[in-house]
């Protein structure tokens, strides 16, 4: 059965681009911090709470009208058609022929969700049955490995969507002293195996392999790893025990040598997978109740996105804001800064999402896109930042927008105040600045000779007026953590209805696996062809 899609009014959608232009370019150099005497209740109209998370975009760039500009764009842009198509299964992902279902893998028991016309909510739940089943089994020691011994520790092999997010998952949620240890393995560097093995015994570790397709070079170069070190301490009988496969392509898995595989369908994109069995590992990790939880806060904020109307709703105006900053202000650049040590590996997680999704030169129709598309995303934990690349937020020529993403208690009994207290501090200081008057005045005050107050003016001095947008919740919850991610998630689909785009192919990864393959091939002969070009050649010679 096929669904439609959107069909956009072109006119009306370059009517509206024209007006968020002028807007953008009329209202550039407005201060952020003069729009809160200028416009009343800023501070309300720009906060959101939803899902256990409070959205303050206040000091984001746009003004009351660049805001309704944005507003306006989305609407001729059929941002609401969409994200009903989406939810429909239509095939938003035009260039693979898929429905895009992510929502589908964390929507409750009883959900009707179709992709392409077909069911797909009795299968997801029959494979959350199992999983969480299996879960227990090895949690409870029903389950255990070739010699009667339980599972103490579990490695996720893969890569991309199939590690970067179970990883940040059991970052954000693991005890402090997990009765099951979990360690991923993505890198194809076998330095990085061997770490993640160290101290573990064969007997009681568990190796999860997944892949979509179970044809990734890294994932099965590792997996081999993993197995090897399982067959030589284990009887052979007993080995398919300590290897599980997670994949979309279950009869490869089997062939590999997986004595269970857990299945996914073709509409669950890599990066959009850790609702389904690629967090398994995290399941068994952290136990049915709390990925459950996860998938709750996530679904919560998928009701909100789909329910809310445009001007109230999170994901869509996170997408406006970036939206703002990329095509209006010309800011090709965003950082992410988690103020919480169990986020540590969202920075990694957003450059995924984002910008596999939205890196894009060509738009839905195969013409050369004519706006930016989506921006370089780049983060570390605060305070750690601070300490590192804050200095160019601050000083720098170009203005870098930033998000900050604060949890006030992350940990139980402790005072968050010293921690979340930067936060706030950065968000204020990156709007305000201070002009070389103030920096001079301050020295002066401090009892510094005046002419070395002047000398150093101009260096204490910093512009301010750079936005940014900051998220709250109060502990990093599994609903917290899944409504965060699935906001992202929106915001991100978001962004490439308005710039036109398929955010879910991801043709530009292709090109260098099939040449890295022939790179391979021709060290295993340590002969070059002939048609490389002279630098490849001689990086080629210079490693075989």
């Amino acid at each position: 059965m096929s669904i439609a899609l959107p069909a956009t009014d072109p006119k009306r959608r370059a009517e509206a681009w024209a007006r968020f232009d002028a807007v953008a370019a009329r209202e550039g150099d407005v201060r952020i911090e003069t729009l809160f005497d200028q416009e009343a209740g800023r501070v309300e109209r720009l906060t959101l709470a939803v899902a256990g998370l409070t959205l303050d975009l206040s000091k984001q760039a746009f003004t009351a009208e660049g805001l309704h500009a944005c507003l306006a764009l989305a609407e001729a842009c059929d941002v609401g058609d969409w994200k009903r198509a989406l939810f429909n299964g239509a095939a938003v992902n035009a260039t693979e022929g898929r429905a895009v279902l992510h929502p589908a893998l964390r929507a409750p028991d009883g959900a009707h969700f179709e992709a392409l016309g077909e069911p797909v909510s009795r299968e997801v739940e029959q494979v959350r049955e199992q999983m969480v089943a299996y879960a227990e089994a090895i949690r409870g020691g029903e389950a255990v490995g070739a010699t009667g011994e339980r599972f103490r520790a579990v490695v996720h092999v893969g890569i991309g969507g199939s590690d970067l997010g179970p990883r940040l998952v059991w970052d954000a949620l693991r005890p402090l002293d997990p009765a099951i240890d979990v360690r991923f393995v993505a890198n194809i560097d076998p330095q990085e195996m061997a770490e993640e093995l160290t101290g573990l015994d064969p007997a009681s570790t568990l190796v999860i392999v997944v892949s979509k397709t179970f044809t990734t070079q890294e994932t099965l170069t590792n997996a081999a790893l993993a197995r090897d070190w399982l067959a030589a301490a284990l009887p052979e009988e007993g080995l398919r025990r300590h290897l599980v496969g997670v994949s979309a392509a279950p009869d490869k898995a089997e062939e590999f040598g997986c004595g269970r595989v857990f299945g996914f369908s073709d509409w669950v994109g890599g990066r959009y997978s850790l609702w389904s069995a690629v967090s398994l590992s995290c399941v068994i990790g952290l136990g049915g109740e709390v990925f459950r939880d996860l998938l709750a806060g996530a679904s919560e904020m998928d009701r909100h996105f789909l329910e809310t109307p445009l001007a109230y709703n999170a994901p869509v105006l996170m997408a406006l804001a970036q939206v703002y900053n990329i095509e209006g202000l010309k800011r090709r650049a965003r950082t992410v800064a988690p103020y919480a040590h169990g986020l540590r590996r969202l920075a990694a997680f957003l450059q995924q999402l984002e910008m596999e999704s939205n890196g894009k030169r060509v738009t839905r129709d195969g013409s050369p896109a004519t706006r930016g598309t989506g921006p370089v995303v780049f983060g570390e934990p605060g305070t750690n930042g601070q300490h590192a690349f804050f200095q160019q937020l601050h000083q720098g020529p170009e203005v870098v927008p930033a998000e900050f993403v604060v949890v006030r208690q992350t940990m139980e009994g402790r005072d968050g105040a010293p921690l979340w207290s930067n936060a706030v501090a950065q968000s204020e200081a990156l709007m305000r600045g201070r002009s070389a008057e103030a920096a001079l005045a301050d020295m002066i005050d401090q009892g510094m000779d005046r002419a070395e107050a002047e000398r150093l003016a101009p260096h204490r001095a910093f512009p301010g007026n750079r936005p940014s947008t900051t998220i709250l919740m109060d502990r990093l919850t599994p609903q917290a953590l899944g409504a965060l991610l699935a906001l992202y998630e929106h915001k991100t689909f978001v962004e490439g209805v308005i710039w036109d785009i398929n955010s879910f192919d991801q043709w530009g990864v292709e090109l260098g696996k099939v040449l890295a393959k022939r790179v391979l091939g021709a060290a295993h002969e340590k002969r070059a062809p002939a048609s490389w070009d002279p630098s490849t050649r001689s990086l080629f010679e210079r490693l075989v």
